[in-house]
Formats: C-alpha cells, sequence, structure tokens
C-alpha cells in the first residue's frame, strides 16, 4: 500500500513572473585612465559618430544607429550643451546633428565639417528632388544623365568644356564619397541614390540651394568652391 503525498500542491500561476526580455544591469568600466563619462560606453561611442559624421544610417551602421534610438534622450541633453539638435528621421532610419540656430553672443559653431562646393550641393538638389518624385521607390540615375542636369547652365566661369566636365565629375565623386550616391555593381557609371538625402536635404536648403542654381542657369557666377584655389 502507497502512501499518499502530503506536500501541498503549488499553484504556479501565483509564482511571480520574470520578464525573459530584460537586459542584465551594465556595470560600467572606464574606457581609458581618467576616464569620468557617466554615460555608457556605447553612448559615448553613438556621440562620437555624431560628432564627427554627417549622418548615420541604419543600413551601414546598424550597431551605432540602434545606440543612438537607445540614448537618444541622453545624447539630446549633451548634444543641446553645446548648442546642437539630434535629428533622427524615423521614415528612413537616419540620424545627424545640426546647429541650433540662435541669437548668442558667445555662441561657437562647433559643427566644422568640410562643405559641399557648389556644384556638388546642386547635384545633390537635383537628386532629392528626384528621390522625392520617387515615392520611396528605388532611383538610378547614370552619369551621363547628371551631366545632363547641367546641362542649361550658362555661367562665364564654366564655359570651357574641359573645366565644366571635371566640375561635374568631381560633384558626383564628392556625393558618391558620401555615400549619397551609391555605385552600381553592375554598370560602374550608374548610381542608387540613397534615401538619406530626403533627410539631409530640408526643405529650407532645398530653397537655398534652387536659388544658387537658378543664378547659375541665368549666368550668373557661382559662389567659390571651397576646394578651389
Amino acid at each position: 500500500m502507497t502512501e499518499s503525498s502530503t506536500e501541498p500542491d503549488i499553484d504556479f500561476s501565483q509564482l511571480p513572473q520574470v520578464d525573459q526580455t530584460a537586459r542584465p544591469p551594465h556595470q560600467r568600466r572606464p574606457r581609458f585612465d581618467g576616464d569620468v563619462s557617466e554615460l555608457p560606453d556605447r553612448a559615448c561611442w553613438a556621440l562620437q559618430h555624431l560628432l564627427t559624421r554627417r549622418y548615420i544610417s541604419a543600413e551601414a551602421d546598424s550597431d551605432v544607429y540602434a545606440w543612438v534610438l537607445e540614448y537618444r534622450n541622453e545624447l539630446s541633453v549633451r548634444l543641446s550643451e553645446l548648442d546642437l539638435l539630434l535629428r533622427i528621421v524615423e521614415a528612413t532610419d537616419v540620424a545627424f546633428v545640426e546647429q541650433a540656430r540662435y541669437e548668442s553672443a558667445r555662441g561657437i559653431k562647433l559643427l566644422r565639417r568640410e562643405p559641399l562646393g557648389t556644384y556638388d550641393s546642386i547635384l545633390a538638389l537635383h537628386l532629392a528632388q528626384m528621390m522625392r518624385a520617387s515615392g520611396g521607390q528605388s532611383v538610378l540615375i547614370s552619369r551621363e544623365e547628371m551631366h545632363g542636369l547641367f546641362s542649361g547652365v550658362l555661367n562665364d566661369t564654366d564655359r570651357d568644356a574641359v573645366t565644366f566636365t571635371a566640375r561635374v565629375d568631381g560633384a558626383i565623386a564628392r556625393l558618391a564619397g558620401l555615400e549619397i550616391l551609391r555605385r552600381s555593381r553592375d554598370d560602374e557609371d550608374s548610381y542608387t541614390i540613397s534615401p538619406v538625402i530626403t533627410a539631409i536635404m530640408t526643405a529650407s536648403v532645398i530653397t537655398e540651394l534652387q536659388q544658387q542654381f537658378e543664378l547659375l542657369l541665368n549666368g550668373g557666377v557661382p559662389q567659390e568652391d571651397p576646394r578651389d584655389g
């Protein structure tokens, strides 16, 4: 004859639930002697990328972009102390930093990145307009088509065909270096326009560049390219 069990029944539904998705607490360790930052390593690295690059995209830098999203509040505070604004365009998964615009007697501009030249900017203008018109679809453009965008330019400075061609080719190379243009694998003279351009080229920037392009079309002299001289 077996003895009946005297152990009480346990209602497992009454036990406290354990969050299986929660990450263990992060114990921060100094990265170097004298490191007194209160931010986690990933937040510090995200901040460094934001300050030294034109933009961060989830497509090209998924880890860094994820850190920006995770620490967006802390990063916004640190950037605000420097008169900088964190911009995150979730529609295109892009993050970048802008200089805050306000009247300051002692304010200093910290974003001193290499500026785009006149032809770089105007090419970017056309690409942004094409990307917006595509409704989010991929846009493929050839080198010849990009040269054609400048076919109406009549200013005296660039009437020399060789110089004119070199300027447009230089603009293509510049935007390719910024990953705004991506060379096609099938044709080295064809490029895909990155959707990141719609985040960088804001409405105010487009309006300003459109005025510059109209100046060129009307025979005006473009602004001095910072890489010439």
